[in-house]
């Protein structure tokens, strides 16, 4: 079996137990498991309702004085494979492990964008955390960009892959913040670029970053500035990642890690390195193309799809239309046809007004 088809097996079987997973006490919650379990949106130490999760619900609450996160898992889950029907189970034992670093001197500040959690059961289906009083994000800016990828470099240090980055689950109040980690799986970072080992290396960090949220934020720049706004953003993410991977992969050499490992991630850095200084229009190309066609599979695939779905549908079928040729040159075309590629992603249009997720 592969690490993830591994994964899967222990988070199966784990859940079909009935061993329990709690992180914290409830000796620290501002209200009794009662009034938790009895949570509706009509309670009355209820603020607001967010109903829109598709693996969990969430409840802002008021109690002893302060405002609060409760996460209630949804049943049934409404993501259709077994990633998303274990994901609160993964998210209870990343909440435990992350909380335990946050407590150590050397990891407390790098792991600062981390949200904290006040109890945690996996039973029970909750989580509660202290209220993140920040907002979505509508820009990257430098400071943005650099405080992500410092959460980053900690998180792929110490062996946590994040493979769900996307903009629901990142929230800027001064320092960015990460509160969902139902898709966050370990791995050995001396040994593997994932939690897939070395089965998947097209998968980083910075990837993830750019396949969920990054290039999503490009085409709105695309569509509202043009691309020339869309490339100067790209430059500046692209900088900020490649010191997060220089400096990642001088503290792996200095752990021992494998030959592969820092070949891999040594191509990576050449690439960007490369392209920083020849021009990124090509480099573009092949990432948005990677980025928009690796997100649809995702939706297509937990039949979760939504008007953002569309728009990276649209954006696939134009560059087919445009840039044909320029895509078989790069090798990006899987040695199939445009006229191929037009018909599967005319299949995936319809599959994709098909799966809207509604709430």
């Amino acid at each position: 079996m592969t690490p993830e088809q591994q994964r899967r097996q222990s988070q199966l079987a784990f859940a079909a137990s009935r061993a329990e997973l709690e992180v914290g006490s409830l000796a620290g919650c501002p209200l009794p498991l009662e009034h938790l379990l009895a949570t509706r949106p009509g309670s009355p130490w209820v603020r607001r309702h967010f109903a829109g999760g598709l693996t969990a619900e969430v409840y802002q609450l008021e109690a002893s004085g302060r405002l609060w996160t409760l996460k209630r898992a949804r049943h049934p889950c409404k993501v259709q494979n077994p990633d998303g029907q274990t994901s609160f189970l993964n998210e209870v034992q990343r909440r435990g492990e992350l909380q335990a670093l946050k407590r150590q001197a050397d990891w407390h500040e790098a792991l600062a964008g981390i949200v904290e959690t006040r109890y945690a059961s996996y039973r029970h289906g909750l989580l509660l955390s202290p209220w993140i009083a920040g907002e979505a994000i509508g820009e990257w800016d430098e400071r943005r960009l650099l405080q992500l990828f410092d959460t980053l470099l900690a998180l792929l240090q110490l062996g946590f892959f994040e493979w769900d980055l996307c903009p629901g689950n990142l929230l800027d109040d001064g320092r960015i913040r990460l509160f969902d980690f139902g898709y966050m799986y370990r791995f050995d970072p001396l040994r593997a670029c994932n939690s897939n080992g070395l089965l998947t290396p097209q998968h980083h960090g910075a990837e993830r970053f750019e396949t969920r949220c990054y290039y999503a934020y490009l085409l709105g720049l695309e569509r509202e500035r043009g691309q020339s706004a869309a490339l100067a953003a790209l430059e500046l993410e692209k900088r900020i990642a490649l010191e997060c991977y220089q400096r990642l992969r001088s503290r792996l050499i200095k752990r021992g890690a494998s030959a592969s490992v820092l070949g891999w991630l040594g191509g990576i850095i050449g690439q960007w390195h490369t392209a920083l200084r020849g021009g990124l229009d090509g480099l573009y190309l092949r990432e948005a193309w990677r980025s928009h066609l690796s997100d649809l599979e995702d939706d297509l695939g937990g039949q979760t799809c939504t008007p953002l779905t569309l728009q990276r549908i649209d954006w696939l079928q134009q560059c087919l239309h445009e840039c044909g040729a320029q895509l078989q040159r790069l090798e990006l075309l899987a040695g199939r046809t445009p006229d191929a590629w037009r018909d599967e992603l005319e299949r995936a249009l319809q599959q994709a007004h098909e799966w809207q997720v509604r709430e």
